[in-house]
């Protein structure tokens, strides 16, 4: 039973990391306007997080500490600084889209305009990380994203023609008014909302909190391999929906109502009661996760005390740095910026941000001092290497690309 609980780290990270905001966001429109001809994307994806998510699992296993406070110790403070400030920005960004996607899914429940959420989004958010502890957090929200399982069935329910999403996904290429320019722009943003630089420092830091040990490998790769490949289908789920019902319409996804539409057709308004559900859990727990992440990063990087198996006065200014985030986000939420298109910029300037984040990882995972035994053998280094190939390119063709397509358009 304490193994099945354990695995509830890798859920709420997988729900969190790979069925967002911008997951839920950037699939659906991805499945409404290609259809499944960038379902290859989210399977790559799923490959690196995991790969990259179980070296930083390790790491932790094996030392006890956290990824970023060995990438400060063993590439010294300069690299480090620079880690830093990419995935914090990055992470900054992600908790505003998040917190925006809690307000909208109060907003598609209760009829109420989103900015009057913000503010008691961010509230709820700030109570959830002070009073619950981690091992309740992890487990009451991931365990409840599972709902967005509800997709999957709508799969079936809305009754599609399997050959032809087959077809889709066998043929990766544009199609009718569409480009090559838009298709590889929205593939990078599915790349990046896969591999998320949280992800991978929520996981290891969400480990000392757990307090893993040597003892603690299987549970670590079963948080991975069970977590991330379930996000992953979700994932596809999601895009399958909106290329049953919107793509041969001809409909674009803006909204995240038109996200939830699918379930709504396919099960009437029980469905759309048990979605709604499901994305507030999915964007309230990568609320947790980003606001989390974005102290622990900080605070490892300077050294102070962090997490949340200490005292809140004991680790104060890891505490200051999530306030202070989350009032960054509902300032910048009020000036009635749309939640969506943050959370379009946010995974695309997240693919940017992949190298910093995952070399280091790589680097760490290779140094006995670490994890003694337990390097990367020649098949991950071989695979590591290869990803980190594809995360250079990735990150330095999306700045030119959104420039090119308008962001997609």
């Amino acid at each position: 039973m304490k193994r099945l609980l354990a695995v509830t780290l890798g859920i709420l990270t997988a729900i969190g990391g790979f069925v967002d905001i911008g997951d839920l966001v950037t699939n659906a429109l991805v499945g409404a306007r290609f259809g499944m001809r960038l379902a290859w994307v989210v399977v790559v994806g799923v490959v690196g997080i995991c790969l990259y998510a179980e070296m930083s699992g390790r790491v932790v296993a094996m030392s006890g500490r956290p990824v970023f406070d060995l990438i400060r110790e063993r590439l010294g403070r300069r690299t480090g600084l620079v880690t830093l400030v990419a995935s914090f920005l990055v992470t900054l960004l992600t908790l505003i889209a998040e917190i925006g996607g809690v307000a909208l899914a109060f907003e598609l429940a209760s009829g109420v305009n989103y900015l009057l959420w913000v503010p008691l989004a961010a509230v709820a958010v700030w109570l959830v990380v002070w009073r619950v502890k981690f091992s309740k957090l992890e487990s009451v929200f991931g365990l409840m994203g599972l709902l967005l399982i509800v997709f999957a069935v709508a799969v079936f329910k809305l009754g599609p023609d399997w050959g032809q999403l087959v077809h889709q996904a066998t043929n990766p290429h544009p199609v009718g008014h569409e480009s090559w320019g838009t298709y590889t722009y929205y593939a990078i943003a599915l790349f990046g909302a896969a591999m998320t630089p949280y992800e991978v420092f929520f996981f290891s830091s969400g480990g000392v909190e757990e307090k893993w040990n040597r003892r603690s490998l299987g549970t670590v790769r079963s948080n991975v391999f069970i977590g991330f490949p379930l996000g992953g289908l979700l994932s596809l789920a999601i895009a399958a929906c909106t290329a049953v019902v919107f793509l041969p319409a001809g409909i674009e996804v803006g909204t995240l109502g038109q996200v939830a539409l699918p379930v709504a057709v396919a099960f009437g308004k029980l469905g759309l009661a048990i979605v709604l559900i499901g994305i507030f859990a999915a964007t309230f727990g990568a609320a947790l996760e980003t606001v989390l992440s974005c102290g622990y990063t900080i605070a490892q990087y300077r050294g102070w005390q962090w997490g949340k198996f200490v005292r809140p006065r004991e680790a104060s200014r890891f505490h200051v740095v999530m306030i202070v985030c989350l009032l960054l986000s509902i300032m910048t939420l009020l000036t009635a910026v749309d939640p969506v298109k943050v959370t379009e910029y946010s995974v695309v300037f997240a693919a940017m941000a992949l190298p910093l984040t995952y070399l280091p990882i790589l680097i760490i995972a290779n140094d006995p001092d670490y994890v003694g035994r337990q390097t990367n053998g020649r098949v991950r280094n071989f695979l590591g290497i290869g990803y980190l190939i594809l995360l250079i390119v990735a990150s330095a063709a999306a700045i030119p690309l959104m420039i090119i397509t308008k962001a997609g358009q």
